[in-house]
């Protein structure tokens, strides 16, 4: 026997409600046509989804834990075994040793924070006529002295512990970093 149910509306408290006193009541008989009844809510699935078997099943399935108060979870129907699998797909020759390959990620030198900006390119220009310097080697000269140095200016006998490279390359990278950190 499904019990009839209706649908909930919210009170609004800005319109009045009606009160009737017993005697007053209508006759309940005039207002059973009025159908009251729930309407089935959407699912949010499509009509053809709705009506295929394992969807109606947890559908039952649920209704039934309302029911019994026990679950009863739906198993799916095993695949029926394809005769000619082994035909359609070759096994394998042979089980690869690793399945993802990562290559070297390792870099054969750490890259400087510090880069190269145009009035650098135009002081490596000048001093490569004198001593040979590439721009990565003073990269990494110029990176060492920031990093070096912090907040307060190394003096040339630091750097040249710090670098310790040529000692005239050294002088030369020194007094350009010293003279362009005081500058900005």
């Amino acid at each position: 026997m499904s019990k009839v149910s209706f649908r909930a509306r919210a009170l609004d408290s800005s319109k009045p409600l009606p009160i009737y006193y017993e005697e007053e009541l209508p006759d309940i008989s005039e207002y059973v046509a009025i159908n009251r009844t729930v309407p089935q809510m959407p699912t949010g699935m499509e009509k053809e989804e709705e009506t295929e078997s394992h969807l109606q099943k947890v559908i039952n399935a649920r209704q039934n834990f309302k029911d019994t108060g026990r679950i009863v979870i739906p198993i799916p129907e095993a695949a029926i075994p394809v005769s000619d699998y082994d035909s359609v797909y070759q096994p394998l020759k042979s089980q690869p040793h690793t399945y993802i390959r990562v290559p070297g990620l390792a870099l054969d030198e750490e890259v400087p924070d510090y880069d190269v900006d145009s009035e650098d390119e135009e002081w490596l220009s000048v001093q490569s006529r004198e001593r040979p310097l590439s721009p990565m080697h003073f990269e990494r000269m110029m990176d060492k002295l920031e990093k070096g140095s912090g907040n307060t200016v190394l003096s040339d006998r630091d750097a040249q512990v710090l670098l310790k490279d040529d000692e005239d390359l050294v002088i030369a990278v020194y007094d350009y970093w010293l003279a362009k950190r005081l500058r900005l």
